[in-house]
């Protein structure tokens, strides 16, 4: 199975259509890290773009906490190259040494770029490759929602992680062939999204009107659960841990009760494969209108 990688998006914002309850209290944020650490999850994803999410973290490892146990991943700040920036190489150091002051880190296990088409940016890869030899990052990647980006990164020298959405509704990079070819590659895959910022969780008299037109795809969904009694989360989790090319889950939790919740599907019985196998025959080409958060029209962007 996929190992799980813990996002932090939700430590450093209110993040997720489907939230409720705000950006959790440091105090929780804290807890949660603790349980996690404690439940053998070894690898967090953060971003600048997090919010507060880096400097809370931070925080934690200032303590001494898991620090050296932990391999930490964060993205560049999106957006950060302008029309005007004479100096790409200083930006990108700059803003990754601000990473790692904010973090109380040495070194971040992964660096990627959360702007994906700067992988198209010969001047940043150049950057990137000198903070790996340099050892501020021992991985550089890229963070992808078109395949497209992934082939690019795929043909760039040196990049080790990609980081890409994966889900019952948004299965492009398995069947089309993405997320093998970048494992034949030697690449490590981490997919995000599982829950599609949790709109498979909100009940149908939720789900706001301008996303009506996943209702039915989510009623097929639930009627492939009844079908063989498992719940969502089960589903969703373990549809995407069982893809044996997939070195890490990233997800994200509000509270204790859901990181629990989430480790104990992962931990537990697999929901059964003639399931998993329905669910892809389901679910091809769904529209990005649905599968895009970025394209929702009063959404946030996930990353």
């Amino acid at each position: 199975m996929a190992e799980l990688c813990l996002g932090t998006v939700q430590f450093g914002m209110k993040y997720g259509i489907n939230n409720t309850l705000g950006q959790p209290s440091e105090e929780n944020v804290f807890e949660m890290l603790d349980t996690a650490f404690e439940n053998g999850i070894r690898v967090i994803d953060t971003a600048r773009a997090y919010g507060t999410a880096e400097t809370v973290l931070g925080r934690y490892f200032a303590s001494g906490k898991n620090v050296d146990s932990v391999k930490i991943i964060s993205k560049l700040r999106p957006n950060i190259i302008d029309e005007n920036e004479t100096d790409i190489c200083g930006a990108v150091r700059r803003e990754c040494e601000e990473t790692l002051d904010r973090l109380h880190a040495k070194q971040l296990n992964g660096y990627l770029l959360h702007t994906p088409e700067y992988i198209y940016q010969p001047k940043i890869i150049e950057t990137l490759r000198m903070l790996k030899e340099e050892k501020l990052v021992e991985h550089i990647g890229v963070s992808i929602y078109e395949l497209s980006e992934g082939y690019a990164a795929l043909k760039t020298e040196g990049i080790d992680y990609i980081q890409l959405p994966y889900s019952v509704l948004d299965q492009r990079g398995m069947k089309e062939g993405f997320i093998q070819e970048a494992k034949k590659a030697g690449v490590t895959v981490f997919t995000r999204s599982a829950f599609l910022q949790g709109l498979f969780m909100m009940e149908k008299e939720r789900i706001p009107k301008h996303l009506h037109h996943v209702i039915p795809f989510m009623a097929q969904f639930e009627k492939l659960l009844d079908k063989y009694s498992v719940n969502k989360v089960d589903a969703l989790i373990q549809f995407v841990g069982q893809e044996s090319e997939i070195d890490y889950l990233v997800f994200g939790v509000d509270t204790k009760e859901q990181l629990l919740q989430d480790i104990g599907v992962y931990q537990g019985k697999s929901v059964p494969k003639e399931l998993i196998e329905e669910l892809k025959e389901a679910f091809v080409d769904i529209e990005k209108s649905i599968i895009f958060p970025s394209l929702w029209s009063n959404g946030r962007k996930a990353e």
